[in-house]
């Protein structure tokens, strides 16, 4: 089993799916953590110049399901294909719902650490805050 947590600085989970620059994924083997990598994810900074259907302010709809982040998303998604759960401490509803659809489980979680968010999930005790979907 493969566990994608996004991450700024490969020791806790972003706030902010959409932001972070890279996934830290773990692989896990009979209930231990068994190999980590770093895998670089596309982020808004990425996509800057595009009209990505998010004017802070002004709401045009619900976040993140034009076309256009739907196909940002898959992008973000690429990377993880081969994880079954993706854990951050905030996302978009579009973005949530986007995973979904990639066949990723998403988790939005109130634990700050990656090994202690990966214990939690192991022990299946890792609570999905969808209250803090945006």
């Amino acid at each position: 089993m493969k566990i994608a947590l996004v991450s700024e600085d490969g020791v806790t989970i972003s706030q902010h799916f959409g932001r972070a620059p890279y996934y830290v994924v773990v692989t896990v083997e009979d209930g231990k953590i068994v190999s980590r990598e770093d895998r670089e994810k596309l982020g808004h900074a990425h996509f800057a110049g595009h009209d990505h259907g998010e004017h802070h302010g002004e709401h045009h709809g619900p976040h993140g399901f034009d076309a256009a982040s739907q196909d940002r998303h898959r992008s973000m998604a690429a990377a993880i294909a081969d994880c079954e759960v993706l854990v951050a401490r905030g996302m978009g509803a579009g973005a949530y719902q986007s995973l979904q659809g990639a066949g990723i489980t998403p988790v939005v979680t109130d634990i700050a650490a990656i090994d202690d968010a990966v214990r939690a999930y192991l022990a299946g005790n890792l609570a999905n805050h969808t209250e803090r979907l945006h």
